[in-house]
């Protein structure tokens, strides 16, 4: 047996039992999941960036809007049973629609998204669908793929180096992008559907309308359908006819 044999097979094992010893079942999901990384770990990483993130952007000061926020959300976070979350909801000064949530328990939206939201329903169905990220442990298995493509890029580019070693960086880099394409957006599409289920049953839990995430996101698909959409391929949401259908099932399947 050769060095470069032994090498390389205790390169794709060791890849292996890393992969093996992260997976594991989502109890909420029952889906398995890929996690290399613990909680902490993860709130380490957001509490960084969350006190990044509001120190560099202006926060809305009318307190009906946070408390709007709060008033709605504070169920639905309870109902993920996260207690060990210091779950916090806040308005950004920012005209784009968008909202977020960090693995630590933050959650934000920007004020033009709390205005877009016309009823409690709407904006359950945003905040249900943020809190299902959470409880479905998205951001552990995004960091955890990233870690685990990243390896396996490197892993390949070492087993290159030894054969023809001149096109291990193209290999790379080609192994890269396929894993980007062919991985990491398909998970991302994937859970932002996940995500809008957990959130249609959060909403049931709290005694929210389901029926306002079907009129959210038919409000919002009419509205980005001013302006040009890329291929799901490459987009990390799914397309909106899909996501609404799914959606809609999700709120009919009670």
């Amino acid at each position: 047996m050769c060095v470069a044999c032994f090498s390389r097979r205790g390169l794709l094992g060791g890849l292996g039992a890393l992969a093996l010893a992260g997976c594991s079942q989502n109890a909420e999901t029952g889906r398995q999941q890929l996690v290399l990384v613990s909680d902490n770990q993860l709130k380490q990483m957001a509490d960084a960036a969350w006190a990044e993130l509001t120190a560099k952007t202006r926060l809305v000061s009318d307190p009906a809007a946070r408390a709007r926020l709060d008033r709605i959300g504070r169920p639905l976070a309870e109902a993920a049973g996260r207690p060990d979350l210091d779950w916090e909801f806040v308005v950004f000064d920012a005209p784009e629609l968008n909202a977020f949530v960090l693995p630590n328990g933050k959650v934000g939206f920007t004020r033009a998204m709390l205005a877009f939201a016309s009823d409690d329903d709407e904006l359950g169905s945003v905040l249900g669908h943020e809190v299902g990220h959470i409880i479905a442990r998205h951001s552990a298995e995004r960091v955890s793929q990233e870690l685990a493509v990243n390896a396996g890029v490197g892993i390949a580019q070492a087993l290159l180096s030894g054969e023809g070693g001149e096109n291990a960086g193209w290999v790379g880099a080609a192994l890269g992008l396929g894993a980007i394409y062919g991985v990491i957006l398909p998970y991302s599409r994937s859970h932002e559907l996940e995500a809008d289920r957990v959130g249609v049953e959060l909403m049931r839990q709290t005694g929210l309308d389901p029926q306002g995430a079907v009129r959210f996101w038919t409000r919002m698909i009419a509205r980005q359908a001013r302006e040009p959409q890329p291929l799901e391929a490459l987009s990390t949401h799914p397309a909106d006819d899909r996501r609404l259908a799914a959606l809609q099932a999700a709120v009919g399947g009670a």
